[in-house]
């Protein structure tokens, strides 16, 4: 079955500096048909303004995953890490038992969007962490090129989570396609960061979503240049003390 979440279903929270999507619920919004998916708890899509962005701020147990798209994110955090990750780069913060960080855009210019994912951990108050890496973009031409993967997974380029979730992210020429098979108990969540493709027999368009589940295969063709990012979630989780 797959669940075309169309992008004006999406909460749409607007600030003088922020405008955001959330997928599920956040902050004020409170939906009970949109706690989690699967490990899957937040999915938003923000465009911050520039010069401003979110004073430091707390987290915990949370496996936290930001791409961005377009703009610069400047990242500090209490841990002493200080990065800048431009488009096209993966974050990948284990908030644990306990992290403050701030996130901006001091472009005097340019507004900044990314996608802001946050993943349950499998295990509570591990230690804070965070890295972040840069991944060409010929990689993931008509291709899905997986940038987080489970901790126990060896792979010398994607970031390491404490999760069994996997996402990936693919830049799609006009009739480019991959294929994507999930295994038993596994489902994925789909969206469209700029485009327009068939998932197998359902049209998405830009800041669609999607949920399938009891689907072993997913076929996705582009109608139109098209950037978009793939979660392989387990249908069921664990959270160890």
């Amino acid at each position: 079955m797959i669940n075309v979440i169309k992008s004006s279903e999406h909460y749409h929270n607007e600030e003088d500096w922020l405008s955001t999507y959330w997928h599920f619920s956040f902050a004020h919004y409170q939906d009970p048909q949109k706690l989690n998916f699967g490990p899957l708890r937040v999915f938003n899509d923000d465009i911050i303004q520039p010069g401003t962005g979110f004073d430091l701020h707390p987290h915990r147990n949370m496996e936290i995953v930001t791409y961005v798209i377009e703009g610069e994110l400047d990242h500090k955090d209490n841990q002493g890490n200080h990065g800048v990750i431009q488009a096209g780069e993966v974050q990948r913060m284990t908030a644990g038992s306990g992290i403050l960080h701030s996130e901006y855009n001091h472009s005097k210019e340019k507004p900044l969007r990314l996608l802001q994912i946050w993943i349950f951990a499998n295990k509570r108050d591990l230690d804070p962490s965070w890295e972040q890496r840069r991944f060409d973009k010929a990689a993931r031409l008509n291709k899905l090129l997986p940038v987080i993967v489970p901790e126990n997974e060896k792979d010398g380029q994607a970031l390491h989570i404490h999760q069994d979730t996997r996402i990936y992210i693919s830049s799609l020429s006009p009739g480019g396609k991959v294929e994507h098979n999930l295994a038993k108990h596994r489902k994925a969540y789909v969206f469209v960061i700029e485009g327009r493709v068939k998932l197998n027999n359902s049209a998405m368009e830009a800041r669609d979503a999607a949920k399938t589940e009891n689907e072993s295969r997913l076929a996705i063709q582009a109608e139109r240049p098209t950037e978009l990012i793939l979660l392989d979630l387990p249908e069921k989780y664990a959270i160890n003390n």
